[in-house]
């Protein structure tokens, strides 16, 4: 190929990664940022500061019209999307904002996930219609104040009483917990962990929301409090018992996180090139001092292989070859890869970096969020430390 024929230099996609999607996928990514760009970049700077994000089941129904919620789930009203699309539909939400994405991912992958991979028929046709359009928001119980990282440790413990089950514990830092409409909630039983499909509605339920957060702000976050609820024996998740059932659940919503992150750190890196491109100092633009270039090639190293890593991950998982120790290869770098970008990206924006005018500081605090959810560092550093070595270190 001659020179004359290589296409432009891109430096929003300098690998030139869009080549590997097809057009069904452009859709997917352009339908989403749009929605974004309309619906939430408005508003998030005043949604964050206030700690709140009014109008939250609408965003929901949105979502849910065009086909974001259980988008790679199939039946029962879901858009059977690809996992390379469903990855997207996450880059461009977190770009937008990591709460928001959480809304999506929580009910897409946590909740709704469990329903439809360990749930009875009759429960997939009462809740999955009605969330994948989001006319019932959806949460997911598993930690507790005590227990995050050893979930089997829980205390929440479930009953038999007769023919019903009551439920009693606690459960904490839980996404759409006090918007949800249905609940799903893991409990020790005495024939193991045990999932239970709980409408919020259900007397001994609560659901108080958390305040005070300094990340993610534009999401609710709540505590969920079980005072002996009661439920009926087909309240239960028939299909798994044991830690089986949330574990795979959270692999799912996590390589969600692989994509989404992404995102965050693309937004904070095209700030940091805008401004660098204008931001003048010493009678000329910031971007051509040698330090500032050079931060902004490794912020764009980091990013672009952060979003390859995310492909690569994606395409295993629709082979059916992705494995869970290559989920926390990805979750791992790439949530720690965007929060240096945030960072980095901050010192790039001097003082103005630490200002709601910008999205990089609300990323950066946000994704503090996303490094401890749903696996901390140490714990994925364990997982690859025990299939590097063949030896466990979690006990």
């Amino acid at each position: 190929m001659s020179a004359g024929t290589l296409p432009s230099f891109d430096p929003r996609d300098p690998l030139g990664l869009d080549d590997l999607l097809d057009p069904e996928d452009l859709a997917v990514r352009d339908t989403m940022r749009q929605w974004a760009a309309d619906r939430v970049l408005p508003h998030i700077a005043d949604w964050y500061e206030r700690g709140e994000v009014p109008g939250i089941r609408e965003l929901a129904r949105e979502l849910g019209s065009l086909g974001a919620l259980g988008m790679s789930l199939t039946g029962y009203g879901c858009a059977g999307a690809s996992p390379i699309q469903y990855g997207l539909a996450c880059l461009e939400l977190e770009a937008a904002d990591s709460g928001i994405r959480s809304l999506m991912s929580v009910q897409g992958s946590l909740s709704m996930y469990a329903i439809h991979r360990f749930g009875s028929e009759e429960q997939k046709q009462r809740w999955l219609p009605r969330m994948a359009a989001g006319e019932v928001i959806g949460c997911f119980g598993l930690t507790e104040p005590d227990h995050g990282s050893d979930p089997a440790g829980m205390r929440t413990y479930a009953k038999r009483d007769g023919s019903d089950w009551v439920l009693t514990g606690r459960k904490m830092w839980i996404t759409n917990g006090s918007v949800a409409g249905v609940a799903v909630l893991w409990a020790r039983t005495d024939e193991g962990i045990r999932g239970f499909v709980v409408p919020t509605d259900t007397p001994g339920f609560s659901a108080p929301d958390i305040k005070h957060k300094w990340s993610l702000r534009a999401s609710v976050t709540s505590e969920l409090v079980l005072d002996e609820v009661r439920l009926p024996a087909d309240a239960v998740l028939p299909e798994v018992t044991g830690l089986r059932g949330p574990l795979s659940c959270l692999s799912h919503a996590r390589y969600g996180i692989i994509w989404g992150s992404m995102g965050a750190a693309r937004s904070a890196f095209e700030s940091a090139l805008e401004y660098a491109r204008e931001r003048e100092q010493f009678g000329r633009p910031i971007g051509g001092f040698q330090l500032t270039q050079a931060k902004l090639a490794d912020m764009a190293l980091e990013l672009h292989k952060g979003v390859l890593l995310a492909h690569h991950l994606g395409r295993r998982l629709e082979a059916g070859r992705l494995r869970p120790e290559q989920v926390s290869f990805g979750k791992l770098n790439n949530v720690r890869e965007a929060i240096e970008i945030c960072r980095t990206a901050r010192t790039i924006l001097g003082a103005n970096g630490i200002s709601l005018e910008y999205p990089v500081m609300r990323h950066a605090t946000n994704l503090e969020s996303v490094l401890t959810y749903e696996g901390t560092v140490e714990m994925h550093q364990l997982v690859l430390g025990k299939a590097l070595t063949g030896i466990d270190a979690f006990r």
